[in-house]
């Protein structure tokens, strides 16, 4: 278990851009998350930048857009580089988890859900990460809860 874990749950700032990186041509997305804390005149929000690498990011880039509830789990990182302009930059943004790191928190009648595919809270298609079926298995049986 990692040490350095962050959890938030926010609405994205603005739809997600879909990139690849040269070379290996890896899938990544970046979007500000805006997580509210606090009530009444103590309300804050803050935006948490986040990084969305592979498989998770492509789900990210066509499930969600501007306005979209998610949960993310991840880790805080820091990092460091040179702008066009010779001056030194530095970053601090959560780096999703590569799996589970990302849940879709709007319904697919969410107020702010305009999901082409129609997935339910929670879900992305049973094949999106080769998983398989995730159709829910009902045996018939009460759940003890």
């Amino acid at each position: 278990m990692s040490t350095n874990k962050w959890i938030g749950t926010g609405r994205l700032t603005k739809d997600p851009e879909l990139k690849f990186t040269q070379g290996k041509g890896t899938a990544v997305v970046s979007f500000d998350l805006a997580v509210n804390d606090g009530f009444g005149q103590d309300k804050k929000v803050y935006y948490i930048p986040v990084v969305v690498w592979g498989k998770t990011a492509e789900a990210v880039a066509n499930f969600t857009h501007k306005g979209s509830l998610v949960a993310v789990t991840g880790k805080l990182t820091t990092r460091s580089y040179t702008a066009k302009d010779g001056s030194k930059r530095y970053v601090t943004e959560v780096v999703a988890d590569m799996m589970n790191g990302i849940e879709f928190l709007d319904g697919k009648n969410g107020s702010s859900s305009n999901n082409q595919g129609g997935y339910q809270q929670g879900t992305i298609p049973g094949d999106y990460f080769g998983n398989g079926d995730m159709t829910p298995i009902d045996d018939g049986e009460d759940m003890p809860f």
